[in-house]
């Protein structure tokens, strides 16, 4: 072994974020004390962020199967099958902490990164979509995050050209100290050309691919893996660098390298870098590795090989290669003007072995490097049930019209255009529908196929009651892929938490997994990858939980894919699905009433099925006109964003007797859809749900350029319009003065 490193004290050990029980597996593992290099392996593969110590155990329960799945998680990223012999691969991942330190290059590398889980699997990215939350407005730093995380995920998709379809964000205190920045890429591939981790044959040549290796991003992984304290901007150096131009040349590159027939194995250099990507291909393949640090390609001079195995240096995969391809794939690389070095070769000992300088500077067992790594089952609480709010007993502050007026300009209601403008969305030329719907959708090459893409969660009905909340973010997910006439398919999944060692926050965690993997049984659809991302808190405040869900659906004709707006004057507006007036945990309760309490609305799984089964069979039949799931800030909400979409106005029916008018016009409850239809449509849509049994009112008609209320004084949708447009543009220029 190399005596040049250091000598690993326990201090040492401490600082790398091994426990000392986790330390006496090491030692009982290898059977002496590590080496420097070793123990910043142990430390990369060992962290929550590589490991998924505290969350595998319940993980498990997750649905991850269907006669379309593919791949399920496990890989770079989940594979379903759309059938003409495609593929669908996609993945959500986070870089949370990278991009509160670095908010330009911890998004951008965020993208990056999962761009490269995608067509490291061989498929061609076709869209992107995110998911940000943010702190309070008011806080001193919100608007510089916003600014920066929006400018690196434009800078890096947009270079790189790929479209940013969709996504979601969101401001409360809770993400003061730890934003979340959540990436999600999907895309298209051969089903029968779908390309793997698992390295196979002894003695084949393994190739590092792309850019130069780097000090940048060093801990990166270990960084993720641990909660913020006051030091947060001195770990800057942990943040990568991206360059989305040296991206765009590695992924042709390797697409090209995969036709030709040069590949056995493939992984992307993400979270641990080279320490990850060598130790997965060898283990899952059943065999050793034996890596040359000298032959790294690296752009900086005298890199330890602790440097080398822990740098998150970006755009660089690692290949086993067939050995007789190997002039062919190298002359590929050399075109694009990319690194291509052999670097080691697969071996039968099952050891990773690591050699610098000609000396041995690592020497452990392969497999045990991941399926010995701690696995906790860690003590949870449930969290305590919250009272149902009565509606009725609530004095509404202000006429509805005017909460109305209120919640439409606020944070989480406002428009996102400010946001989507920055990002190129139609870049590649089959984006169908764009940015502000319920779903995005994008043409499956020619068409007439497509698929829609979503990401939701409501993190203050996870918190309120962690088992709704999380069925409910796979309900809404399903819900938006309906409203556009989409058949959901499969989800990912990115996983927020605090402090898994806080039992109030594993409970937290244990009761949206639960409640996420009911909602996948009962609407069939199953989760093929996902990320957890915990210890997300900041001097002991945690933020929300946040499980984001990210959905993909398949549309036989985009041509008739359903959208929000209003499309014509005189038509019927039609709600499915029963309004109670549910306030608990509502916007409309927190943000008019200054109350953030209260039960969330309950998810019926079953009525949710029923309700977009019907609305799907009406998209497909060409029956309804405009349709819009429901959701935050309740009806009069989304009525309003559909009158806003389409620029026509409605006249709207007095609310029903047994639920209070800001109940009825703000209230929460799921499984449900605003739709409209002309009127000869409207009959046949009503005969339509007393067939199946499903919950259909007509509260109104389509029409002039107003919203008008029974009882309120009417509101022109300019001013509306005016409300809704200008909060986060106005927000963001106050710190540009």
């Amino acid at each position: 072994m190399n005596s040049s490193e250091p000598r690993v004290t326990l201090e040492l050990v401490a600082a790398h974020g091994l426990k000392p029980d986790e330390y006496r597996r090491v030692l009982d593992l290898i059977g002496r004390a590590p080496t420097m290099t070793e123990l910043g392996i142990f430390s990369a593969m060992w962290n929550e962020h590589c490991s998924y110590k505290s969350s595998k155990v319940h993980l498990r329960g997750l649905p991850t199967r269907a006669p379309w799945v593919i791949q399920g998680p496990g890989e770079n990223a989940g594979v379903i099958d759309i059938g003409d012999g495609l593929a669908v691969v996609f993945k959500m991942e986070s870089h949370n902490h990278p991009s509160f330190i670095e908010p330009y290059q911890g998004a951008a590398t965020g993208v990056g990164g999962i761009l490269r889980d995608v067509f490291t699997m061989g498929a061609r990215p076709i869209a992107c979509l995110n998911a940000l939350s943010f702190g309070d407005p008011r806080h001193a730093k919100t608007r510089h995050l916003v600014s920066g995380v929006v400018a690196g995920i434009g800078g890096y998709g947009n270079s790189f050209g790929v479209p940013t379809v969709g996504g979601e964000v969101r401001f409360h205190t809770r993400y003061d100290g730890n934003c979340l920045v959540n990436a999600m890429a999907v895309g298209l591939a051969d089903k029968a050309r779908i390309f793997y981790a698992a390295a196979s044959g002894v003695g084949m040549p393994i190739v590092y691919l792309g850019s130069k290796t780097g000090r940048d991003g060093i801990h990166g992984a270990s960084m993720a893996s641990a909660e913020f304290g006051a030091d947060a901007e001195e770990k800057r150096p942990t943040v990568q660098v991206g360059d989305p131009f040296a991206e765009k040349l590695l992924l042709e590159a390797c697409l090209e390298i995969m036709a030709s027939g040069c590949v056995i194995a493939i992984q992307d250099m993400g979270a641990a870098g080279l320490t990850s990507s060598a130790t997965e291909m060898g283990a899952k393949g059943g065999l050793g590795v034996t890596l040359d640090l000298d032959k790294v390609p690296c752009r900086e001079s005298a890199m330890s090989a602790y440097e080398m195995m822990l740098s998150e240096s970006q755009e660089r995969m690692l290949m086993v290669l067939r050995p007789e391809k190997e002039a062919e794939a190298e002359a590929i690389f050399r075109k694009w003007g990319l690194d291509f070095a052999v670097v080691g070769y697969t071996t039968t000992a099952k050891r990773f072995i690591v050699k610098h300088g000609g000396v041995v500077v690592a020497d452990l067992p392969i497999k045990e490097l991941g399926s010995e790594a701690p696995v906790y089952d860690r003590a949870f609480v449930e969290t305590p049930s919250r009272p149902v709010v009565d509606a009725a007993a609530i004095a509404p502050p202000m006429a509805v019209i005017d909460a109305l007026a209120q919640l439409i300009g606020t944070p989480d209601l406002c428009s996102r255009r400010w946001v989507w403008e920055q990002y190129d969305h139609v870049i590649l030329g089959n984006t169908v529908a764009r940015p502000g719907g319920d779903a995005a959708v994008v043409r499956v090459n020619d068409g007439p196929r497509a698929l829609a893409l979503t990401t939701d969660v409501t993190p203050r009905y996870c918190e309120a009651d962690p088992f709704e909340g999380g069925k409910q973010a796979v309900a809404e997910a399903w819900r938006n892929l309906t409203a556009v006439g989409a058949r959901p398919l499969a989800l990912t999944d990115n996983l927020n938490f605090g402090n898994p060692e806080r039992p109030e926050i594993m409970g937290q965690f244990v009761g949206c997994v639960r409640g996420i993997a009911a909602a996948c049984q009962a609407l069939d659809f199953p989760v093929v990858s996902g990320n957890v991302s915990l210890y997300n808190e900041t001097g002991g405040r945690a933020i929300l939980p946040t499980p984001t869900i990210g959905g993909v659906g398949l549309l036989d004709d985009f041509t008739r894919a359903a959208t929000l707006a209003f499309k014509s004057a005189a038509h019927m507006i039609l709600v499915v699905g029963t309004t109670t007036g549910w306030l608990g945990q509502s916007l409309y309760l927190r943000d008019v009433c200054a109350r953030e309490d209260g039960a969330p609305p309950p998810v019926d799984l079953a009525i949710e099925r029923k309700n977009g089964d019907f609305v799907r069979a009406l998209v497909d039949a060409g029956l309804a006109s405009a349709v819009h799931d429901v959701s935050d800030g309740g009806l009069l909400v989304a009525l309003a964003e559909m009158a806003l979409a389409g620029g026509i106005g409605a006249r709207l029916d007095a609310a029903p007797t047994g639920a209070p008018a800001h109940g009825f016009w703000f209230g929460e409850d799921q499984a449900r859809y605003v739709v409209t239809a002309s009127a000869a449509d409207a009959e046949t849509v009503g005969a339509r749900a007393r067939a199946a049994e499903v919950a259909l009112a007509v509260i109104g008609t389509t029409g002039g350029d107003t919203l008008v209320i029974p009882g309120e004084p009417p509101v022109a949708l300019d001013a509306l319009r005016r409300r809704h447009e200008s909060w986060l543009p106005e927000f963001m220029a106050a710190g540009a003065s």
